[in-house]
C-alpha cells in the first residue's frame, strides 16, 4: 500500500492546479483527496473537471482546516496520510516520493515533516518552517486521536505537534522546496494581515505559552537519518534516492 494525500481547499481555484499536477504523478501516492471547505469560487468543480481521478469531498460551508481534514479522514483508505496545503509553489515530485518512501520504510518514525527550506529568515527564526509546515506524513490513527479533541481552524499543525510531544512519538524532518502563498497575497494587505494575526492568536490560545516554548526549543529538531536502515524497504528508499 502507498499513501493518501489529503488536501483541504478553500477558494484555491487559482492555485490548486500547481499542487495537483505534482501529487497526482507521485508513484507511491495511490489516493489523492481534496476536501472543498465551502469554496465560493468553484474550486471543487474545477478539480472534478480536470483531475477526475482525484476524490472531492464538498462541505456545505466553510468550517476551517481542522474540520476539513476530519471530514476527509472518513474516506482515507491508507494508514499513511500525507497532509498537503493547497496553495503551494515549487512543489517537487521527487522530494515527495522520497518522503513517502521513507515514512513507509522507517516504521519507528511516527511523523515526518517536510521542512520548507526556502522560507524567509523570519519564518525560520521562529521555526515555523517546521512547526507550522502543512506538509507532513502522519498515521491515520494518530490524526484521528488528535482530531477527537477540540481542534479548530489553524490549530491543526500545533495540535499534532502537541500530541506527538505528549505521547513521546518519534518525529523527524526532511527538506522540501515548496513554499506556501502568504495570506497577504491571497486576501490583500489588510484582510491578509488580519488573518495572519488571527492564525497566530488561535495557535497560542490552543497550546499555551509554555507548550509553545517547548515546541520552539525541542520539537522535531532532527532530520531523518536513513544511513542505518538495512531492511528491504530501505533498499526501495535508496533506489528512489538514486
Amino acid at each position: 500500500m502507498g499513501a493518501t494525500c489529503l488536501i483541504p481547499v478553500y477558494n484555491e481555484r487559482d492555485r490548486i492546479a500547481q499542487v495537483l499536477e505534482v501529487v497526482t504523478k507521485v508513484k507511491n501516492i495511490d489516493q489523492v483527496m481534496c476536501v472543498d471547505d465551502g469554496s465560493t469560487d468553484g474550486t471543487g468543480d474545477f478539480i472534478r473537471q480536470y483531475w477526475p481521478a482525484v476524490q472531492v469531498v464538498v462541505l456545505p460551508y466553510n468550517q476551517g482546516k481542522a474540520a476539513a481534514i476530519d471530514h476527509g479522514l472518513r474516506w482515507v483508505k491508507n494508514e499513511a496520510v500525507l497532509l498537503m496545503d493547497a496553495d503551494l509553489r515549487g512543489l517537487n515530485a521527487t522530494e515527495l516520493e522520497k518522503a513517502v518512501a521513507a515514512f513507509l520504510d522507517f516504521r519507528t518514525v511516527d511523523m515526518l515533516i517536510l521542512r520548507r527550506m526556502n522560507s524567509p529568515w523570519f519564518v525560520k527564526f521562529y521555526r515555523s518552517d517546521i512547526l507550522l509546515s502543512g506538509e507532513r506524513l502522519v498515521r491515520k490513527k494518530d490524526l484521528e486521536q488528535v482530531l477527537s479533541g477540540q481542534v479548530q481552524r489553524y490549530q491543526l499543525e500545533v495540535a499534532i505537534n502537541n500530541y506527538m510531544l505528549r505521547h513521546h512519538k518519534q518525529v523527524r524532518w526532511l527538506p522540501c522546496s515548496a513554499l506556501n502563498t502568504y495570506k497577504v497575497k491571497k486576501w490583500g494587505r489588510l484582510d491578509g494581515s488580519y488573518k495572519e494575526l488571527k492564525m497566530y492568536a488561535d495557535i497560542v490560545a490552543y497550546v499555551g505559552l509554555l507548550n509553545m516554548v517547548l515546541q520552539l526549543t525541542s520539537f522535531a529538531t532532527k532530520r531523518l537519518d536513513t544511513g542505518g536502515n538495512t531492511g528491504a524497504a530501505s533498499k526501495t528508499y535508496r533506489a528512489i534516492l538514486g
